[in-house]
């Protein structure tokens, strides 16, 4: 499995591991990125996380990963999708309204996306996820959060 398959991979287990801690207020994604090992993610979010709370963060993360969970790749339609979801398929980023059918990566009560990448089959094929570094930036109200994968 490529490094860029499951850096990219880990962009969803991340994300389900912020929102699990810091609650619904970090649900909107503003922007992601995967370059080879090396992830970041973005969210709107209305502080600067604690210590604490980015340490929850990564333990949730080993967690997953250790969980080994089964991905699940759901192809509907956008409205289909828009009635088992709702928003939480989306990212701030809207997709265009000429997008009918979507591919749904679901980690059943962890992450839920309207994404068309390539992911792996489980969470532990994704390896070891190192959270290296975390930005709150005040005047966007947004975290930001980059890792490796090993």
């Amino acid at each position: 499995m490529s490094i860029e398959i499951r850096t990219h991979t880990a962009l969803h287990v991340v994300k389900g591991a912020i929102v699990n801690v810091l609650g619904e207020d970090a649900k909107w994604s503003t922007s992601a990125g995967v370059n080879g090992s090396h992830g970041r993610i973005a969210v709107e979010f209305n502080r600067k996380p604690t210590d604490q709370e980015i340490a929850e963060i990564q333990r949730k993360v080993d967690e997953k990963i250790a969980e080994d969970a089964k991905i699940e790749i759901h192809e509907l339609s956008r409205k289909d999708a828009e009635t088992r979801w709702g928003d939480w398929i989306y990212d701030k980023f809207p997709l265009p309204e000429s997008i009918q059918q979507l591919s749904v990566f679901y980690l059943p009560d962890w992450n839920v996306n309207a994404c068309n990448k390539r992911h792996t089959e489980t969470t532990g094929q994704v390896g070891s996820i190192k959270i290296t570094k975390t930005r709150y930036r005040n005047s966007k109200q947004v975290l930001e959060v980059s890792y490796e994968v090993e």
